[in-house]
């Protein structure tokens, strides 16, 4: 093992030795940390390109060793020297190489130990339909799908098969079938991937990521044909999550979407993960959106601008807004009012339901 990969190695360790859920690494600067959100700057000294690019080429595959060479961006899920996974994105900037690594837990978490709603655990029993996480990057979706299909290959016999870019977090099976399938190493695209899986007898199907218009369309023929399948958007609430989904699509095929889309939403959840009053970690707030048939009718119409409303007033069925997560954690004296404000996406509205909570 060179220098420079024992180096990164080393940086890695002390990363997650420090709780880091981040570190990023680029030529010529000093290597930072993000810790509950924040970031730090290492003294230590920068890495040259060089040893940027001896570390990545240690770490890549063939394949993505030439998709690195012919695009300057890449992207791996590697465990460290410790045996915890971490996910790396390489690219190229105008300064060189940079390095940026996210840190997954050791574990695949439990279900229980995210702080989620109970509703969310209800939907591994469901066997079909959509289920959408949502929000920025770094606010817990692909923690919150691993611990999803976690809790059904504990408890239900399914065959599940997952399509990842690349994949995280890595099931091994307990009562369910799971087949893990790469983007680059096994598969071409999401598209195709989804496609061939219809030949494959899934019950359960993940996909990474809805990045385009062919993947979002494959996702929803899955749904409407009796599969459950769970994905992510980098959206920051449900009526934005249904309203990408369908500008994705000509003018002339909205409509056919919205009528897809309908009937086959059961709940897009939309993540945040706030700083703990204490300093020590972070806890997710969430928004919940329930398929029910007034939300159905809503997506169908084209009355997205609604949805929030039917939030509001949908507590009973398992819904609830953001800014009523965040002002519940608030309220407990799990975060600060000031972290929930940063984190809202309607700051007033969470002042004011703490002002009558508290």
């Amino acid at each position: 093992m060179s220098v420079d990969v024992v180096r990164l190695t080393e940086l890695i360790m002390l990363a997650r030795g420090r709780g880091a859920t981040d570190l990023h690494a680029g030529a010529g600067d000093a290597p930072t940390l993000r810790i509950n959100g924040r970031v730090n700057t290492l003294d230590v000294p920068a890495l040259g390109t060089a040893a940027l690019e001896s570390f990545l080429e240690s770490v890549l595959t063939a394949d993505l060793s030439r998709r690195w060479k012919a695009t300057g961006a890449v992207d791996v899920a590697r465990r460290a020297g410790t045996g915890a996974p971490y996910r790396l994105h390489a690219y190229i900037t105008m300064s060189g190489v940079r390095l940026a690594f996210r840190f997954l837990a050791a574990e695949i978490p439990a279900l229980d130990g995210l702080a989620l709603p109970a509703i969310v655990a209800t939907f591994t029993t469901r066997t079909n339909g959509l289920i959408v996480f949502t929000g920025p990057t770094g606010s817990g979706k692909t923690t919150a799908l691993a611990a999803l299909i976690d809790r059904l290959n504990r408890t239900t016999e399914r065959v599940v098969v997952t399509v990842e870019d690349p994949v995280e977090y890595v099931h091994e099976p307990v009562r369910s079938v799971i087949a893990h399938c790469e983007i680059g190493r096994d598969v071409e695209n999401y598209a195709t991937a989804l496609h061939g899986f219809m030949r494959a007898d899934p019950d359960v199907i993940l996909v990474g990521e809805m990045r385009d218009r062919s993947t979002m369309e494959a996702v929803l023929s899955a749904a409407e044909t009796g599969h459950l399948v769970l994905s992510t958007l980098h959206t920051i609430d449900a009526a934005q999550t249904v309203d990408r989904i369908i500008d994705a699509f000509a003018s002339d095929a909205q409509s056919q979407i919205r009528t897809q889309l309908a009937s086959t939403l059961l709940a897009i959840i939309s993540l945040r993960l706030v700083p703990l009053r204490s300093g020590e970690g972070r806890v997710a707030a969430s928004e919940i959106l329930i398929g029910t048939d007034a939300v159905r009718a809503m997506i169908r119409e084209g009355k997205t601008h609604q949805l929030r409303n039917a939030i509001s007033t949908g507590r009973a069925a398992g819904m609830r807004t953001l800014e009523t997560s965040l002002s519940d954690l608030v309220v407990r004296g799990t975060i600060s009012i000031d972290a929930a404000r940063l984190a809202a996406n309607r700051p007033d509205e969470v002042r004011d339901l703490q002002r009558v909570a508290v």
